[in-house]
Protein backbone atom coordinates (compact mmCIF):
# COMPACT_ATOMS: atom_id res chain seq x y z
CA UNK A 1 0.00 0.00 0.00
CA UNK A 2 1.18 3.47 -1.07
CA UNK A 3 -0.22 6.57 0.69
CA UNK A 4 0.95 10.04 -0.72
CA UNK A 5 1.31 13.06 0.89
CA UNK A 6 1.86 16.10 -1.13
CA UNK A 7 3.87 19.48 -0.18
CA UNK A 8 1.25 21.10 1.46
CA UNK A 9 -0.65 18.72 3.08
CA UNK A 10 -1.45 20.52 7.00
CA UNK A 11 -0.89 17.90 10.07
CA UNK A 12 -4.51 16.58 10.39
CA UNK A 13 -4.57 15.07 6.94
CA UNK A 14 -1.15 13.54 7.50
CA UNK A 15 -2.58 12.28 10.55
CA UNK A 16 -5.71 10.81 9.16
CA UNK A 17 -3.41 9.23 6.41
CA UNK A 18 -1.02 7.17 8.86
CA UNK A 19 -4.35 6.27 10.50
CA UNK A 20 -5.57 4.65 7.79
CA UNK A 21 -2.60 2.94 7.02
CA UNK A 22 -2.63 1.60 10.36
CA UNK A 23 -5.89 0.68 11.03
CA UNK A 24 -5.26 -1.92 7.66
CA UNK A 25 -1.93 -3.02 8.42
CA UNK A 26 -2.28 -3.37 12.15
CA UNK A 27 0.47 -1.16 13.28
CA UNK A 28 0.88 1.41 15.16
CA UNK A 29 2.61 4.37 12.54
CA UNK A 30 3.00 7.19 15.09
CA UNK A 31 4.69 4.50 17.35
CA UNK A 32 8.09 4.18 14.53
CA UNK A 33 7.93 8.28 13.42
CA UNK A 34 11.26 10.02 14.00
CA UNK A 35 12.84 6.99 16.00
CA UNK A 36 15.66 5.89 13.65
CA UNK A 37 19.04 7.14 15.19
CA UNK A 38 21.80 6.90 12.65
CA UNK A 39 25.69 7.15 13.44
CA UNK A 40 26.76 8.15 9.35
CA UNK A 41 24.86 10.85 6.80
CA UNK A 42 22.22 8.96 5.08
CA UNK A 43 23.75 9.89 1.60
CA UNK A 44 27.02 8.75 2.86
CA UNK A 45 25.50 5.84 3.80
CA UNK A 46 23.51 4.92 0.22
CA UNK A 47 27.10 5.91 -1.54
CA UNK A 48 28.82 3.40 0.44
CA UNK A 49 26.41 0.45 0.10
CA UNK A 50 26.27 1.39 -3.77
CA UNK A 51 30.23 0.98 -4.06
CA UNK A 52 29.92 -2.46 -2.32
CA UNK A 53 27.08 -3.85 -4.72
CA UNK A 54 29.67 -3.34 -7.64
Amino acid sequence: MVTVIKKGTDKTQIQKALESVSVLMGINAFAYCGKVKLEKEPLAMQKNLRHWWE
